[in-house]
């Protein structure tokens, strides 16, 4: 771990004490060490970037490698290829996705979501949780990286509890906030006070781990000060019961397998496997400027140009020129009286040293080799669409995430509207859930739609079109374009 990531948050171990004491075995003991390595690659930190070298005279000096920050640019790359505004949540109801798409709207979800997004594929997991305002009845989605998510309970199915760890502010402190998404509760109850019983003893925490047969989540939030002791904040509510029988949170990770830790339920970064490609690219880069650094022209110049002034008994020359080592002084010398000096500039073979780095990068992390391109003919990065009628590893690699990412979308939707409803909102059961992809970055949108035109009337029905391309349910599809075809006829009649 770098110097600089040393006011990052990481889970403060009173709190892993605290889920150990309930009878927990946490899989981010194993898992940390990576994530915080991750991190690292992400903000360009560590002694790859900052590092100590010797000169001839054995002196120590301070080094600083100059970076892109690849391992980011990557993360970025996949967060705007995967989500943006246009992506929608599709239910059988026509009603609840107006709702649900009215909800996401209205908070910004899908703004936060690709930071989410961008964060979990390069720490391997992310996480959407709900957080809820008893007082005015509001349902709301809190996001999480790897840092700050605990799975509780998983098998190869999926995290069926997790816990969530952040900072908050009680009262102008700092406290350490516990939330736990438990199915049953296990053993909390609404008329406690605070949930007490992580003083449990052993034996009893194995008896808790034994009641988990409720149907309903429950969220069980637990304070911690600086110093480890519990605290029971005015107007946090111990336990909630949300009344879902599903996922009241959504794990988010790249569809990467995790080779790090086996049977984990954390995920693996995008870049795990490319970190020498990330090293590759700023290492390159480094050089590149570090070419044109030391290529500078210098200029050597004789001793008569050079203006003196007394200092007693000595003449001293006036030094003039920039300080940044481009003018000399040639002593004793009177011939010449101005020598340039230029070396040779290697900037063609660093460029693609350069080049190939990117390429690496790009086919390491899923992207194909044409994704990251450095060209004069074409700039510097080559955008999504121009590679993807060329790039089919790209196009894959696209729907493997987004197959990934739906699991999580659509359940912490249901859970939005679950809660929602327990709160006296009128949702329609939202039926079979769907994730609506904007693939215009990467495919050409427009020219499919047309071309399903013409199709329409052929191999597919009017309200097949409306349903693929607007989101909407078969009953609602097959309305509107009975309406569309109606006002049609009558304009044409009126003709």
């Amino acid at each position: 771990m770098s110097v600089n990531s040393l006011d990052e948050y990481w889970v403060p171990e009173h709190v892993k004490e605290y889920l150990r004491g309930l009878g927990f075995v946490l899989p981010l003991d194993d898992m940390e060490p990576w994530i915080r390595s991750w991190d690292d690659w992400m903000g360009a930190r560590g002694d790859f970037y900052d590092y100590r070298d010797k000169d001839g005279l054995g002196r120590v000096y301070e080094v600083h490698r100059r970076s892109i920050h690849p391992a980011m640019r990557v993360c970025k790359e996949w967060g705007s290829l995967l989500l943006n505004e246009e992506v929608k949540v599709v239910c059988e109801d026509q009603k609840a996705t107006e709702w649900i798409d009215g909800f996401f709207s209205r908070t910004g979800f899908m703004a936060q979501a690709q930071d989410t997004v961008v964060r979990a594929f390069g720490l391997g997991t992310g996480a959407w949780a709900l957080w809820l305002d008893l007082d005015r009845k509001e349902v709301r989605i809190r996001h999480y990286d790897a840092r700050m998510v605990i799975p509780l309970t998983w098998d190869e199915d999926g995290v069926t509890e997790c816990a969530f760890v952040t900072r908050a502010f009680y009262r102008g402190k700092a406290v350490d906030q516990l939330q736990m998404h438990l199915k049953g509760g296990m053993g909390f109850s609404a008329g406690s006070s605070s949930p007490s019983n992580s003083s449990l003893s052993p034996e009893h925490a194995d008896a808790l781990l034994a009641m988990n047969n409720g149907e309903s989540y429950k969220i069980v939030t637990v304070c911690f000060d600086k110093d480890g002791n519990e605290l029971a904040p005015v107007g946090v509510a111990p336990v909630f019961d949300t009344g879902c029988a599903f996922l009241t949170f959504g794990i988010v990770k790249p569809a990467v397998t995790n080779t790090r830790v086996d049977m984990s339920p954390y995920g693996q970064s995008v870049f795990a496997d490319a970190v020498d490609a990330v090293q590759a690219v700023d290492l390159t880069f480094d050089a590149l400027i570090n070419e044109v650094d030391v290529s500078k022209m210098r200029v050597f110049l004789s001793d008569v140009l050079f203006d003196r002034e007394k200092t007693g008994d000595k003449a001293i020359s006036i030094p003039f020129g920039k300080q940044d080592c481009t003018v000399f002084r040639k002593v004793m010398s009177t011939e010449d009286t101005i020598q340039e000096f230029a070396p040779a500039l290697r900037t063609s073979s660093q460029s693609e040293a350069f080049r190939i780095a990117l390429q690496m990068l790009g086919d390491l992390c899923g992207f194909g080799l044409g994704y990251f391109d450095f060209d004069e003919s074409r700039g510097y990065v080559r955008t999504a669409t121009e590679v993807s009628s060329d790039n089919s590893a790209l196009m894959r690699n696209i729907r493997r995430h987004e197959n990934a990412l739906e699991g999580a979308i659509t359940g912490i939707a249901r859970a939005v509207m679950g809660v929602s409803r327990g709160f006296g909102e009128s949702i329609p059961d939202e039926g079979c859930m769907r994730v609506q992809y904007d693939d215009s970055i990467v495919q050409d949108v427009a020219a499919e739609k047309e071309q399903d035109m013409r199709e329409v009337g052929v191999t597919m029905n009017a309200w097949e079109y409306r349903a693929k391309w607007y989101g909407e349910d078969e009953k609602t599809a097959k309305a509107r374009a009975r309406g569309l075809a109606s006002r049609q006829s009558a304009e044409g009649l009126s003709q």
